[in-house]
């Protein structure tokens, strides 16, 4: 199933987020985190005997600049007749007003380079405007929707608020950049992190934080069926009120990977002032 409109329209959200003073903006914290991945589970269809890597999700910016995201996500797959080390590199910015959303990704297969995707999204009266230059010169007319950091702001301000399920939609120009996806969001309740968490240790100072418990399935609303069905990916995580997540479990169908952290370095936050956006 899909959200046959998304909770709040994303031309509305962004005019919330323009308007709105930024300490009305949930402050996100800088920082670089590390995750061990590991396979969790595999059918007999997808072949997959193992699966080992490492995801790297570095995040930058305020409510004045605006976001950057640089994220590596380095995986070998093993099956029964051969091993394949995958390696994504991508880059994004996005304004503080939610407006335009920049986005360059590498891709590596056993270290040759595979596919490269670099463009702009933009909204407009119409939805977003997509301008592509990599893999060729191309321009896309989107529906209206939100870009990643829109997405999060969304989802901390309605955990906030107890809110437990929606649906909402999503442009982070992934794949060929070419689509929206549509997006159902399960919020549990707020829980105090436990002694026993194996990700404790690399939390340092906010291991007394409260997380929630959150599962999002992505639907692409640009198949035949309109995405009603079966979601294209879910992944559940530990949502912190700063914007980091961890306890990672990343369900593609025919397998899942799980993504521990092990190493959080936090940056200096922005201060707290006043911008115009």
């Amino acid at each position: 199933m899909r959200a046959s409109r998304p909770v709040f329209q994303a031309v509305l959200f962004s005019a919330f987020i323009s308007a709105a003073p930024a300490l009305a903006v949930p402050m996100l914290q800088p920082h670089r985190a590390v995750y061990d991945l590991a396979l969790d589970k595999a059918s007999d269809r997808s072949g997959i005997t193992g699966l080992t890597g490492r995801m790297v999700y570095e995040f930058n910016g305020s409510p004045c600049d605006g976001y950057t995201v640089n994220f590596r996500f380095v995986t070998r797959i093993t099956t029964s007749d051969v091993s394949r080390l995958t390696d994504q590199q991508t880059t994004t910015y996005e304004d503080a007003a939610g407006k335009t959303f920049s986005f360059f990704t590498k891709s590596f297969v056993d270290q040759a380079p595979d596919k490269e995707i670099k463009g702009t999204a933009t909204k407009d009266a119409k939805g977003i405007e997509v301008k592509l230059e990599r893999p060729q010169e191309t321009t896309l007319q989107l529906a209206p929707t939100q870009f990643p950091t829109q997405h999060l702001f969304e989802m901390i301000e309605k955990a906030e608020k107890g809110e437990t399920f929606y649906q909402t939609s999503l442009f982070d120009g992934s794949d060929d950049a070419n689509k929206v996806m549509s997006t159902t969001v399960v919020v549990g309740k707020p829980a105090k992190i436990e002694k026993s968490d194996p990700e404790l240790p690399a939390l340092d100072r906010l291991g007394k934080d409260k997380f929630w418990p959150v599962d999002v399935a992505y639907f692409d609303t640009s198949s035949p069926d309109g995405g009603e069905e079966v979601p294209q990916y879910r992944i559940s995580f530990k949502l912190h009120p700063n914007g980091l997540t961890r306890d990672l479990v990343m369900d593609y169908g025919d397998f899942s990977m799980t993504g521990k952290l092990v190493n959080l370095k936090l940056f200096d936050s922005p201060p707290n002032k006043s911008c115009n956006q």
